[in-house]
């Protein structure tokens, strides 16, 4: 079969013919259809994600969609190694593979699933957000920090508050359930102030997916203008502001501020997977949006290294 395949770390994965993946007891038989080019497909792929495995050659791809045998359109995720979702068949366990909605496409799908469950995941199982809690959305014009503005609001947060460097899509979250923005473009102590005004008025979860500076800023106002004793629950998710942080320790003894981590390892993986379906069970009620790029997986060398944008690129496989 045609794949995706990584030979080495830190080099992008090439079309190429990989042994085509047996059907084994627990294991579903999948025909792929569209997988995702995300962040954790790329960090697994280098070497330097912390779920990565060094065994090569393996192909790239985490999750994405496909039918099984009896024709059943579903979603997956996590096959086993070697085997990836960028190639024209996959083999799963079942416990990870998910029914898609009808009137879900299956690239919209594959491209909703890791974003989406990173929100949800990070709201639901690591942070308990209950309906009525404000949230604060720190990098909220990536393809994630989209979708967790918007889930934010579908599970019923009374104000939502998102930051980001994007000026223009910072503006058009108002209309996906941002009640207020803040820009990260400005120096960092105007950007404490702003923050510090939001905190004054009680922020319950703050959803990061930048670290480095701006959360740092955001910590950092948070101790200075919650009212004392205020339980912050502050969830780490992603790490493109920076991997490191220095932050002064009495930010932590001065503030009722629970640090806590989601990911794979931190939300055990059945919980990954509710998460997963949760997402695909709201995606037409609550009109999720996510801007797609479909690119055909022959043209993965090409499109592997190419910068961020507000799509979410999407390789497919003809049938």
């Amino acid at each position: 079969m045609k794949a995706a395949v990584v030979t080495a770390a830190h080099t992008p994965p090439l079309y190429a013919d990989f042994a085509v993946p047996q059907a084994q007891p627990g294991l579903r038989s999948i025909a792929v259809s569209a997988a995702a080019l995300s962040r954790v497909t790329r960090a697994r792929a280098s070497g330097t994600h912390y779920s990565s495995s060094s065994r090569y050659p393996f192909v790239a791809g985490v999750d994405g969609t496909g039918c099984l045998d009896d024709g059943r359109r579903v979603y997956f995720a996590f096959p086993p190694a070697p085997f990836g979702a960028m190639a024209e068949h996959c083999v799963v366990e079942d416990a990870h593979c998910i029914a898609l909605p009808d009137g879900l496409d299956d690239v919209t799908a594959a491209a909703l699933a890791i974003p989406g469950m990173s929100s949800y995941a990070a709201l639901i199982e690591r942070a308990r957000f209950v309906a009525g809690e404000t949230v604060l959305v720190n990098g909220a014009t990536g393809s994630s920090g989209r979708l967790a503005v918007q889930i934010a609001k579908h599970l019923g947060a009374r104000k939502v508050i998102a930051t980001g460097r994007n000026e223009a899509v910072l503006e058009s979250l108002r209309s996906e359930g941002a009640d207020a923005t803040i820009s990260l473009t400005q120096p960092e102590a105007d950007l404490e102030r702003a923050l510090a005004s939001h905190f004054r008025e009680g922020i319950d979860v703050v959803l990061d997916y930048l670290w480095g500076p701006s959360a740092r800023a955001s910590l950092i106002a948070a101790a200075k203008a919650l009212p004392d004793g205020y339980p912050l629950r502050f969830v780490q998710i992603g790490s493109i502001g920076g991997e490191d942080l220095p932050l002064p320790g009495a930010v932590l003894r001065s503030t009722a501020i629970t640090l806590l981590g989601s990911g794979i390892g931190s939300v055990p993986m059945p919980r990954l997977m509710h998460a997963l379906k949760s997402v695909f069970e709201i995606a037409l009620p609550a009109r999720l949006h996510i801007e797609t790029e479909a690119i055909p997986l022959s043209s993965v060398a090409e499109c592997w290294e190419r910068a961020e944008s507000s799509k979410r690129i999407v390789l497919t496989v003809a049938r």
